[in-house]
């Protein structure tokens, strides 16, 4: 019975021996682990700092050439904007001139019929109206006297007023025609500054994107080829937009979200624009597999896909265009590759599947890219979105 008692004594002492072992070792193990874990944060800090500060630098002088696109952009509008404003001057100068020609040449008619007129009573001498009443044989000769000298008087009257009103027309096309020629002179003038502005600026850039690195200078042909093509898009969608011109004004009323499914709350940043020279908002939360829709009815302007010489995709990847035929276009990039499910000219339904959400072109990840145009140029798209 001792002996029993004497061996679980033992055992307990050396249980509680090998716990007290573990314990420490465990605790030993656990403070080592965390001492390493420190290291490898304080690390991970370092790291980050040092790429915060090569990001940093990256990003002043991508922000630097970022701004001298901004002003090319801007000064290509304006050029643009201002070239079609010479083309509508001109085309109003011919307007105007072929109306003053008209005018001009009515106003000569109606003036060589009053001088015939005149000549004609010049040539019969001083005989006046009372001259012809006074000579009626008889009261009925009189009436009927009386009544034509009251036509002939009249139409007098309505001949006079009338080559007056035509040569007060005459005279305002001209001083507008004269206004619309120094319009287009001053057009001129200012293209040819902002064309050299343009250059100027062109010059800048190309200077600083040659200092710039490899990896810089890739990201900067993206940022150039996604800004290009969608000038070249915007031109397209402008064009369109003057050939089609909307009977109502644009309204941003009857809308339905361009997702199935999904609301705004699929919406990661709700501000516009996100970002400096992002044309459209971003549905991004929960999109993988979802439908896009056409928010209205319409006709298709544009399906396609944007890709390089070598097969890869760039800028809007796999976009659609609508013309709502309410003064609105939509916009749909970066669907699935092989997706697309309607083609240029086909009607659409308001909540048609168009294609499937993607990631092609230039794109970080799945999502939707929707813009909204006005006139062909993109526009707030929140005040249409439900």
């Amino acid at each position: 019975m001792k002996l029993r008692i004497f061996f679980v004594k033992v055992v307990s002492i050396m249980l509680i021996s090998i716990l007290l072992y573990l314990n420490i070792s465990i605790a030993s193990t656990e403070s080592d682990l965390r001492n390493e874990q420190s290291e490898i944060n304080n690390k991970i800090d370092d790291l980050k700092d040092e790429q915060g500060e090569i990001t940093a630098n990256k990003t002043d002088a991508l922000n630097t050439i970022d701004g001298l696109t901004k002003q090319i952009n801007s000064y290509e509008s304006e050029i643009s904007d201002l070239n079609t404003k010479i083309e509508d001057l001109n085309a109003n100068i011919v307007t105007l001139q072929t109306k003053i020609d008209e005018a001009t040449a009515e106003y000569n008619k109606q003036s060589d019929l009053l001088d015939t007129r005149l000549l004609t009573m010049y040539q019969a001498g001083q005989t006046t109206y009372l001259d012809v009443l006074l000579g009626a044989k008889d009261f009925s000769d009189f009436i009927s006297s009386y009544h034509l000298i009251s036509v002939v008087t009249e139409n007098d009257k309505e001949l006079m007023e009338k080559i007056k009103k035509q040569k007060e027309e005459i005279e305002t096309s001209k001083k507008e025609l004269e206004d619309s020629k120094n319009s287009v002179e001053q057009a001129k003038k200012e293209v040819e500054e902002k064309n050299n502005q343009l250059k100027q600026s062109k010059d800048e850039k190309t200077n600083l994107v040659n200092q710039l690195s490899a990896e810089e200078k890739e990201i900067q042909r993206k940022i150039d080829e996604l800004v290009e093509d969608q000038r070249k898009i915007q031109a397209e969608l402008e064009e369109i937009a003057k050939q089609y011109p909307s009977v109502t004004e644009p309204s941003d009323c009857g809308y339905i979200f361009p997702v199935a499914g999904l609301t705004r709350a699929n919406i990661r940043t709700k501000t516009y624009p996100s970002y400096a020279g992002h044309t459209g908002v971003d549905v991004n939360i929960n999109v993988i597999g979802k439908t896009v829709v056409a928010v209205k009815a319409g006709t298709v302007i544009t399906s396609t896909a944007l890709k390089n010489p070598n097969g890869t995709y760039r800028s809007y990847g796999e976009y659609i265009v609508i013309d709502h035929h309410d003064g609105t276009m939509t916009l749909y990039a970066h669907g699935l590759e092989g997706s697309r499910r309607v083609s240029p000219g086909q009607k659409v339904s308001q909540g048609q599947a168009l294609m499937t959400v993607g990631s092609t072109g230039n794109s970080t990840g799945p999502h939707l890219h929707f813009e909204v145009r006005v006139g062909g140029k993109p526009v707030n798209p929140f005040p249409y979105l439900p």
